[in-house]
């Protein structure tokens, strides 16, 4: 799903005004003309203009596009600002000797991020180390404690990661008693930066950096080249060899597609050439979370797709119901043997988070069906949710509802509190916005997504913020969910190597969306239940004998699970992806069902 719009006249796809998920179908209209002529231009296939124009892509970037290199792509770091001022003092550290901690995050963004620097330092000969603030005691950034003893044993200065953007009251406390702190983060921060020897983020306010797209660990990046080509113009490198900074794309990527920013500019050229990285599997950690994958059915070369599904929810599981920094520790680890142990740790800790989901997303559900709900926000809140698995939820509440969605755990008269989402309602500055107005103990984020601690007695007045500051006047309007068509396929389409053609747009992610396809008054030749929840179909052709395998993930229960059970023998219209089918090797072609409508459009 795609997102919301308000009502309009606009001709609907295939006359799909209300799918069976509810949605209006609507096509991605490109330029007139734009398809045609790029395809003329570059000798391309008409499907690969037409999905380049759909995206936006001009067609003198259409090359670029399709092959993005990082040269074309990396700025200098020293745009940034006190980037200077940070590599300056890293510098320092690594010829004294000093000893380093990062500061991470327990998100797959943070554990990336953390890694990428531990193996830079060590690969440089300095010693640094790691510390990850446990969500259950010490919650999101850092805090004042923690700082305080990481001083007290001897740190010269901490690198704080995908976290610290906010964090005046810890900063403030550590500047006091002499510890440099150098913030690198993206996350939205207010007017007034925290009190820190550098703040390194794209998305500072008086940033005029035009990268506020990157990742955390993007920045991070950005920070190794600078200290690398400063460490190289002191002479550090006369006795001993230079890292290949190239090595540690494959961290980039991961902590890239997880965090979902756009897959645009350079960072589309990180992800695609950290991809490239990866297949090499000489990260010990991805090795062995790839392994885990391998056993629970996912196989085939790492894509975009696998990084957000199979191995970012893995590292994540640690931060959310385990120990904070197993994932950082994974990533950054050269031991095959204690790789595979913190990876079977995860993956058992991701399948106790999925239960949990599970539980805390039904009662989510129950409560949001039985509690009035504001157009522009979805909000549930209760005692003994876990603090570990509320972005999943409202994640989930996000894509169920298609509206911004806030879940709280609560406890002790505190609430825990996470969200998501839609694109052109920004979330994490409403959140900041309700911290400065004195409704959070903390809080921020970004565009589509956010954090924050609330007192139990400020959640009415909270939502009440977040719904007026969202609405934007949007509340009296009908908010209508719709799913956005690439384009239709027959079956017989769908096979002949146009999945080549399709995979020439990948990387998919956030600004470029994996092509969707309708399939219209295809017959349901074969439906059965498989797995955990999901079905497998076989498509056919009203006209010919061409068949397609689908499958349709975690629909049992579902309107669109039960309609597609009752339409054995029945032509309907289908939409979705398609995808190599590699689940135990296989190679085959398979479209992946997000949706599906009734031929004749009756009422549901």
């Amino acid at each position: 799903m795609d997102g919301m719009a308000l009502a309009s006249s606009a001709a609907s796809f295939l006359g799909v005004e209300r799918s069976v998920c509810g949605r209006r179908w609507r096509t991605r209209e490109p330029e007139p003309g734009l398809a045609a002529a790029i395809a003329q231009r570059y000798g391309l296939p008409e499907i690969v203009g037409r999905l380049l124009a759909q995206r936006g892509v001009g067609i003198d970037e259409a090359p670029g596009f399709l092959a993005p290199r990082l040269r074309d792509r990396l700025p200098d770091p020293l745009h940034l600002r006190d980037m200077d001022r940070a590599v300056a003092r890293l510098l320092r550290a690594v010829r004294d000797g000093e000893p380093i901690v990062v500061f991470g995050d327990y998100d797959v963004d943070g554990a990336t991020s953390a890694a990428l620097l531990l193996r830079f330092f060590a690969a440089v000969g300095t010693h640094a180390s790691v510390y990850v603030p446990d969500r259950m005691r010490e919650g999101y950034g850092p805090n004042a404690p923690a700082l305080l003893r990481l001083k007290a044993d001897g740190a010269g200065v901490v690198v704080t990661v995908d976290c610290g953007a906010t964090a005046h009251e810890p900063l403030a406390a550590a500047a006091e008693a002499g510890l440099d702190i150098i913030v690198v983060d993206h996350h939205v921060t207010e007017p007034l930066l925290p009190r820190a020897l550098a703040v390194i983020n794209p998305n500072r306010l008086d940033e005029t950096s035009p990268h506020g797209v990157l990742a955390a660990v993007g920045v991070a990046f950005l920070l190794v080249v600078a200290l690398n080509r400063a460490l190289r113009e002191a002479g550090w490198y006369r006795d001993r060899p230079e890292p290949d900074l190239l090595q540690w794309l494959d961290l980039v990527a991961l902590g890239t597609v997880c965090d979902v920013v756009p897959l645009s500019g350079i960072n589309r050229a990180l992800v695609a050439q950290g991809l490239r990285v990866m297949q090499r599997a000489n990260n010990p950690g991805l090795k062995a979370l790839a392994a885990v994958g391998v056993t629970n059915g996912s196989n085939g070369p790492v894509d975009a797709y696998k990084l957000g599904f199979v191995l970012g929810p893995r590292v994540n599981a640690g931060g959310r119901v385990g120990a904070a920094d197993l994932g950082a520790r994974l990533l950054s680890t050269d031991d095959p043997a204690l790789a595979a142990e913190l990876a079977q740790r995860l993956d058992n800790y991701n399948r106790e988070r999925r239960e949990i989901e599970a539980r805390t997303l039904q009662a989510a559900i129950a409560q949001v069906e039985t509690t009035p709900q504001a157009p522009s926000l979805v909000f549930a809140a209760a005692e003994g949710w876990h603090p570990g698995v509320i972005g999943i939820v409202a994640a989930r509440l996000k894509e169920r509802y298609e509206r911004p969605a806030c879940v709280v755990a609560l406890a002790d008269g505190t609430g825990k509190g996470s969200g998501r989402s839609v694109p052109g309602l920004a979330l994490g500055p409403a959140v900041i916005a309700a911290r400065q107005a004195g409704l959070l103990i903390n809080g921020g984020g970004h565009a589509m997504a956010a954090g924050f601690t609330v007192t139990e007695d400020k959640l009415d007045a909270l939502r009440q913020f977040l719904v007026e500051r969202l609405g934007d006047g949007l509340a009296s309007e009908h908010l209508v969910p719709e799913l956005m068509i690439d384009g239709a396929l027959s079956a017989a389409g769908a096979q002949g190597g146009v999945i080549e053609h399709i995979t020439a747009l990948a990387p998919f992610g956030a600004a470029n969306a994996e092509p969707r396809f309708a399939f219209p008054s295809v017959q349901v030749a074969f439906v059965e239940p498989v797995g955990t929840g999901h079905l497998r179909c076989t498509l056919a052709d009203p006209i010919g004998a061409a068949k397609l395998k689908a499958i349709a993930f975690r629909v049992a229960e579902t309107p669109l699970g039960e309609f597609l059970l009752g339409s054995r023998g029945r032509a309907i219209h289908v939409a979705g992806h398609l995808r190599r089918d590699d689940y135990r090797g296989g190679a085959a072609v398979q479209l992946v069902i997000d949706d599906a409508a009734p031929v004749a459009n009756e009422a549901l």
